[in-house]
């Protein structure tokens, strides 16, 4: 069994946050995985898809900046790794056909410097950090991976907490990483507080009949649900984890994460590229789909002012849809789940309009993004919904209780209209 010890360093847009992470089959936690393929069992009910990333356009453009980060550097030395993360479509680009085309390439067109002197190797890396996140559900990639010595293509999630609580009390979730040396294996992974590093859980799967996995697409997914994770290759399961494997220890992936797709060049684990490796090499990537739970941990009414209902307004699920005060219906519209700090409803978070934290700020339906605008906390005896950020409660605009009263955040009065029921 390997004993390798992998660290990352995640390059943020707006602050350099540091996270580092490992991926070690843990000899202990080996007994736990399922040991041989079996049907993929049915994801939770009411799966309703969050996001939907097809890498539809032109030729040569690059990804959805409204989705996707690219991050750039060496990856500060971390893990050894020889390549330099560009920006823009340099190493990241679509290819007109439905795909995203990550290449690794050995050159050094702009003197990029790395921890080892002037670089030897571009590639690309890029997170849905602040702008995509999710809890439970399933997330999925259909990929084609490359191959050589040194290559080290990796799918993978982030806690959003990162930057208050750092790695590893964030988690990651490690959906599928591959190494060149192992052309026909990939790894599941999960890291934490105490089961990190050289601790880290997590079980391999190879393909039967010593197939490479650079031969084909495959598809690499997870089923998450509140306690449990269980991989899949190809609809195979393969491993489970559940809050029983990490012991004492804190089980840290009931809360938001958001996803990383990168395709690193050499380092401890995989080793570095060597005579074999021919390059450019590529990560083809067909999609990356989400689907969560529209009950996300337990969905229900939101009552307030005149016993009514928050509600979307029109049951849209459109980004900047209103949230309104509605006579209780029962529908999807009315029904919000608590996701770690946000609340769900239709799949989308609620959102303090720009992320305003002035009194009067509307409140909408958006995509969920793991921002201060979409995190809050209730309080069951004072009966307060407060939007974090900007400390202050969701308001009955104007203390009207007529049906289609906007909803706002304001300065927290202790008033009627700012009285909810959950």
């Amino acid at each position: 069994m390997r004993l390798p010890l992998r660290r990352r360093l995640l390059v943020w847009a707006a602050a350099a946050l540091c996270a580092s992470g490992a991926l070690i089959p843990a000899a202990a936690a080996a007994d736990r995985a399922t040991a041989a393929p079996s049907a993929a069992e049915t994801a939770a009910p009411a799966l309703q898809a969050t996001f939907t990333e097809d890498f539809d356009g032109s030729a040569g453009s690059a990804v959805n900046s409204g989705r996707w980060q690219l991050e750039t550097g060496d990856n500060s030395g971390n893990n050894h790794e020889r390549q330099y993360y560009t920006a823009g479509n340099a190493n990241a680009a679509l290819d007109g056909q439905g795909h995203l085309v990550i290449t690794a390439r050995k050159e050094n067109p702009n003197n990029y410097q790395c921890w080892y002197g002037s670089c030897q190797y571009t590639s690309a890396r890029m997170n849905t950090s602040g702008k995509f996140s999710a809890q439970y559900g399933h997330v999925e990639t259909r990929m084609k991976i490359p191959r050589g010595q040194g290559m080290w293509p990796a799918f993978w999630m982030l806690g959003t907490d990162i930057g208050s609580v750092g790695w590893p009390n964030s988690g990651e979730i490690d959906i599928m990483e591959n190494i060149g040396k192992e052309p026909s294996t990939v790894h599941g992974t999960i890291h934490g507080p105490g089961y990190s590093g050289a601790n880290g859980i997590g079980a391999g799967y190879t393909l039967p009949g010593g197939a490479a996995f650079a031969d084909a697409f495959h598809t690499f997914a997870v089923d998450w649900s509140p306690n449990t994770i269980k991989w899949s290759v190809d609809g195979n399961v393969y491993e489970t984890r559940t809050s029983a494997d990490v012991g004492s220890n804190q089980w840290v992936f009931n809360k938001p994460f958001f996803i990383i797709l990168n395709l690193a060049v050499g380092g401890d684990w995989p080793g570095d590229p060597d005579g074999s490796t021919s390059f450019p090499q590529q990560l083809v990537v067909d999609y990356v789909h989400v689907s969560e739970s529209s009950s996300g941990g337990g969905g229900g009414s939101i009552t307030g002012l005149g016993g009514k209902c928050v509600d979307v307004a029109s049951a849209s699920s459109a980004n900047g849809t209103p949230v309104q005060l509605y006579d209780c219906n029962g529908t999807a519209a009315q029904q919000w789940s608590v996701n770690g700090d946000s609340l769900r409803a239709l799949g989308k978070c609620l959102d303090v309009t720009s992320g305003s934290t002035a009194d009067g700020a509307k409140v909408q339906l958006w995509d969920c993004n793991g921002t201060g605008a979409q995190r809050w906390t209730y309080n069951a005896s004072t009966h307060d919904i407060v939007n974090l950020q900007a400390n202050k409660c969701l308001d009955v605009t104007d203390n009207n209780s007529a049906n289609g009263t906007r909803l706002q955040i304001w300065t927290c009065t202790g008033g009627s209209n700012q009285k909810w029921t959950m």
